[in-house]
């Protein structure tokens, strides 16, 4: 009931009562029996949406007193809540029920790169655990078999409020999480405690939403709080891991693949080959898991101890992990250095990789299962941090035998400034190397194919899983795994 929501909070009393079963701060999501939190926008006062709303099937709204002042003709009841966004968590927690004592295990990771690798990796061991699983990852959320496609890195509050809930309904007895530095920023974790945090890397992504790598790295270091977690387990294979260990206010264990590191946990790659990478991690107590990721590079196998070392400190027994997983984590990661050709002909990766770092990660990683030239197809995202596009196209140039630059998002920017730019800072870097500038994205991995012969590895980098292509504020429907396997095909190869 709204009342007690009111009583619960410490609201003013509404004038009428009324049965709440939901939650929403987003028309597109308003479903009947919800409460419309009405909260003010970077263009609009979601209260100005409120008749809209009522009329999807809010039956009541929460708002500051802006929003009280936009709406003062609604008839509906409205509870007075003053920064309604910094209460969103704790209110779609209650509303859902999502309390101590009846929740799943919560795993969260974050990290600039890896996260959502870690929480594929993650659910494929807990299920091979015979656990029931839900996670919310970049790609897709799923709850025990159901799966849905993702908006966002992490949803807002009330939809993973929602998420979590529906996960109990299912049965789910644990959850892994991708936590962005936007979910902590913008409050959308908020009412969740995760029994195990993980942490990847940090490197340069997103300054343009925080300006500098401390104020990046404190918005990661807010999920390592006594409020968000209860223990966690940091990587520390970037130079970040050592401060998010410093800044950490819950028990912590680190891990690392680096020679010559000092950490609780130590995991190592034994073999590599075109279709998985094996690997040995060592901890405390003599504990040794031997296994196979089926996946290409160090950085996979790193990720794939992050989710073991978190089961373990979750309570999971070592042994019971290292019997489950002997042969190998069954996992698949949609569009995670993702290979799309055939036996026959070129090798061909999509992956989502779209930072320096990522970049340099996922170059190493197909370098070492190709024996003839890598050619790599990437661009780079309008609107968003371009403090690193000079870095992606050093790295991409210093890397690949040939580089073809194309379209990604170009969003509301002009694309072919977005490659110019590119290929300039490519060229300037390696004047000698064989660089194309080609658009659409269709036409540059065409192009690529058609430089590539047997033996040979074209990586595209960014879409990854992603099946459109954003320009002007209009998603297009554009698949690079599809992309590239009619160009394969156009060219004679399986």
């Amino acid at each position: 009931m709204l009342s007690a929501i009111a009583k619960e909070f410490g609201f003013p009393a509404p004038e009428q009562d009324v049965a709440i079963t939901g939650i929403t701060m987003n028309t597109s999501d308003c479903r009947e029996g919800d409460l419309f939190v009405a909260m003010p926008g970077a263009k609009n006062h979601g209260a100005e949406f409120i008749t809209k709303a009522i009329s999807l099937g809010a039956v009541a709204m929460a708002t500051d007193q802006q929003g009280l002042a936009i709406a003062k003709d609604v008839t509906a009841p409205v509870l007075l809540v003053e920064n309604p966004r910094s209460r969103l968590g704790e209110l779609a927690a209650f509303v859902y029920g999502n309390v101590a004592g009846k929740m799943p295990i919560l795993f969260g990771t974050t990290g600039t790169n890896g996260k959502t690798s870690t929480t594929y990796l993650l659910d494929a061991i807990l299920r091979q655990l015979g656990e029931v699983t839900g996670f919310s990852s970049t790609a897709e959320r799923k709850i025990a078999n159901e799966v849905i496609t993702s908006k966002l890195t992490t949803p807002e509050a009330t939809e993973m409020h929602a998420l979590v809930a529906r996960m109990r309904e299912k049965k789910v007895t644990a959850a892994g999480l991708e936590v962005s530095a936007q979910a902590l920023t913008h409050s959308r974790v908020d009412g969740l405690v995760f029994d195990v945090v993980g942490f990847t890397n940090l490197s340069h992504d997103h300054l343009d939403d925080y300006g500098d790598m401390q104020t990046y790295l404190a918005a990661k270091a807010e999920l390592f709080s006594k409020l968000r977690a209860k223990k966690a387990v940091i990587c520390l294979d970037s130079s970040y891991g050592q401060q998010i260990f410093a800044k950490s206010e819950v028990p912590s264990v680190t891990l690392t693949s680096e020679l010559g590191v000092e950490a609780n946990w130590h995991v190592a790659v034994t073999a590599e080959k075109p279709d998985f990478t094996s690997f040995v991690l060592a901890g405390p107590e003599s504990v040794t898991i031997r296994s196979r990721v089926p996946l290409l590079g160090k950085h996979m196998v790193t990720n794939a101890a992050l989710a073991i070392v978190m089961l373990i400190e979750a309570g999971f027994d070592a042994t019971r992990i290292s019997k489950a997983i002997a042969k190998g984590i069954d996992a698949y990661l949609p569009g995670r250095i993702e290979k799309v050709s055939g036996d026959s002909g070129p090798t061909v990766y999509v992956d989502f990789g779209h930072s320096p770092d990522a970049f340099l990660q996922t170059i190493e990683a197909v370098r070492k299962v190709t024996d003839g030239k890598l050619i790599m197809v990437f661009g780079a995202a309008g609107n968003r941090d371009t403090t690193k596009r000079q870095a992606m196209a050093e790295i991409a140039a210093a890397g690949s035998d040939i580089v073809v630059i194309t379209d990604y998002h170009s969003r509301d920017e002009d694309p072919a400034s977005i490659r110019a730019a590119l290929e300039g800072f490519a060229r300037a870097a390696f004047p000698r190397r064989e660089i194309y500038n080609i658009s659409p994205p269709e036409d540059a991995i065409r192009k690529a194919v058609s430089l590539a012969t047997k033996g040979d590895a074209i990586l595209w980098a960014g879409p990854g899983h992603q099946d459109y292509r954003e320009v002007k504020g209009e998603r297009t429907p554009s698949s690079a795994r599809d992309s590239a396997r009619e160009a394969l095909k156009e060219f004679g190869w399986s």
